[in-house]
């Protein structure tokens, strides 16, 4: 290091990927941003990445910025977009022979390809820079962590909320242990460890069975000095790879005796799994509460069978649908994914009537819905998310288009799936939060955190690719419990240090 001032490549490649969703997410669907841009946007943004810069600054070190490529989730990445990508983050580490690697993504990346995308980019991104090089990463607590992934890095750390309010934190804890390791102070040593099922539901960590496995964690890491960090990973129910399960991963200081404390992680998830359950709520008994309200303030309705932030495609028109049926008026907002009908839309002009059918377009099963309404609002759909997940973070929805129907629904139409768990997508567009007795958010858990007081949430049970239920999807690679006939599973312990696998030091059967 030059003057003892770490030289650190930051970049960030966040995407996660829903493999049931039939349309492939393309470079346009990306927001990409470099150099300095990238620094400017991500110091004042709710995300990893912003954590990272603003931890490597605040300690003197050198930000080299690389490259942000980020979309909401959706279907499965382009390959040749990803090569690109990757080839890009490769030459950059080459050209600008940085100390240290500090990378945000997701964690449960697909490509048209490949399974496990973000293995084989760390994978390329340790051969180019050799061992040498200390490489961290943050990740999201949903990620399909695998053996590639943890053989690739120095520091594999998750957030460790849902909702992810601790995004930022994940970021500062990445580099201060990549700084720990270029001052001699740590010597990272990884185990994983993993068992093949998923969690059907109680996915939230303020409380139920998961919250008692954080806290356990968080114990653990607090008694023992030679624990760094313990990342707990529910992993991406919608990725169809051969490995995926739940998953902890703990980070000591050149300790190799820590496979029982992962294996104790993760055999808790099999101990509480009859826990692991949502309480949802019909579409029809949610829009009779919403109507059965005594205040003014309105709820939110996650639209979980469609949820964009699972990689949904967002156009379901199930409780528009149903809000339409009845004779109550209820007043409402709600985005739905349709780039045909906005282009009629844009064609047809403002404040002019039409008749559309919206919907359907993408998701299997799903039919249009005929609607008859007025354009109110057309815009390019660039919004800033206000947060406090994501907070900061540009986002595009493409040219957008809002419908009032019966001068009462509001029906934003999107190019692009919109990251709705944000108040931003209805307030750019003209609706008035407070003035709806409903919204429609694409998104099961993070819209609490940025919709706050504003809004009183319900989890509604309704069609679609993005909420699992045994025997929904057809899975062609994964084997996992409750999906398959698991009485026995094996959690699987795996160590690694500096990018070599360490003898097994355990393998445990679990009895049903």
């Amino acid at each position: 290091m030059k003057d003892n001032q770490a030289r650190v490549m930051v970049a960030r490649f966040w995407h996660e990927s829903n493999g049931f969703n039939p349309q492939a997410t393309t470079k346009a669907d990306f927001q990409i941003c470099e150099g300095s841009r990238l620094v400017e946007a991500a110091t004042t943004s709710g995300s990893t990445l912003g954590g990272m810069i603003v931890q490597l600054q605040r300690q003197g070190a050198k930000v080299i910025p690389s490259l942000s490529v980020t979309a909401p989730p959706s279907g499965l990445v382009d390959h040749d977009f990803f090569e690109w990508v990757k080839s890009r983050l490769v030459s950059d580490a080459l050209t600008h022979k940085p100390d240290a690697i500090a990378l945000e993504l997701h964690g449960a990346m697909g490509t048209t390809r490949l399974a496990d995308a973000e293995g084989d980019l760390l994978k390329s991104l340790r051969d180019a820079v050799g061992h040498a090089v200390p490489v961290g990463i943050g990740l999201d607590l949903h990620a399909h962590i695998t053996d590639a992934m943890v053989a690739a890095t120095d520091i594999c750390i998750a957030c460790k909320e849902n909702p992810h309010s601790d995004v930022v934190e994940c970021g500062e804890k990445v580099v201060k242990c990549l700084l720990a390791m270029l001052a001699g102070q740590l010597r990272p040593v990884n185990t994983l460890a993993k068992i093949p099922m998923i969690l059907p539901g109680a996915a939230e960590t303020a409380s139920g069975p998961l919250s008692e496995i954080h806290k356990y964690a968080r114990q653990i890491t607090r008694d023992d000095n030679a624990i760094w960090d313990i990342s707990v990973f529910n992993v991406f129910r919608y990725t169809d790879d051969s490995d995926i399960g739940q998953a902890a991963v703990v980070l000591t200081n050149d300790y190799e005796e820590s496979g029982l404390i992962a294996e104790s992680i993760v055999e808790r998830f099999w101990r509480e799994r009859a826990r692991f359950e949502d309480k949802l709520i019909s579409i029809e008994d949610a829009l009779a509460l919403v109507a059965a309200q005594e205040s003014r303030q309105p709820y939110v309705l996650a639209d979980m069978g469609d949820r964009v932030l699972a990689g949904a495609p967002g156009d379901s028109t199930a409780i528009l649908a149903a809000a339409l049926k009845r004779r109550d008026a209820l007043r409402g907002a709600l985005p739905v994914t349709d780039p045909a009908s906005v282009q009629k839309a844009y064609q047809c002009g403002i404040n002019r009537p039409i008749t559309l059918n919206i919907g359907g377009g993408t998701t299997p099963g799903f039919e249009p819905l005929a609607v008859t309404g007025k354009i109110v609002h057309l815009s390019d759909g660039n919004i800033v998310l206000d947060g406090p997940f994501q907070g900061g973070e540009p986002s595009s929805m493409g040219p957008t288009a809002v419908i009032e129907i019966e001068d009462r629904l509001s029906v934003i139409l999107t190019t692009k799936p919109a990251f709705s768990h944000d108040p931003a997508v209805f307030t750019s567009q003209g609706v008035d939060i407070a003035a709806q007795d409903f919204l429609v958010v694409k998104s099961g858990y993070h819209f609490k955190l940025n919709f706050g007081e504003r809004a009183t949430p319900l989890l509604v049970r309704s069609p679609g690719i993005g909420y699992y239920t045994k025997g929904s999807l057809k899975y062609a690679n994964a084997r996992f419990w409750p999906e398959h006939d698991i009485r026995e599973p094996t959690v699987r312990v795996r160590m690694y240090r500096n990018g070599r696998a360490l003898p097994a030091k355990l393998n445990v059967h679990l009895r049903a």
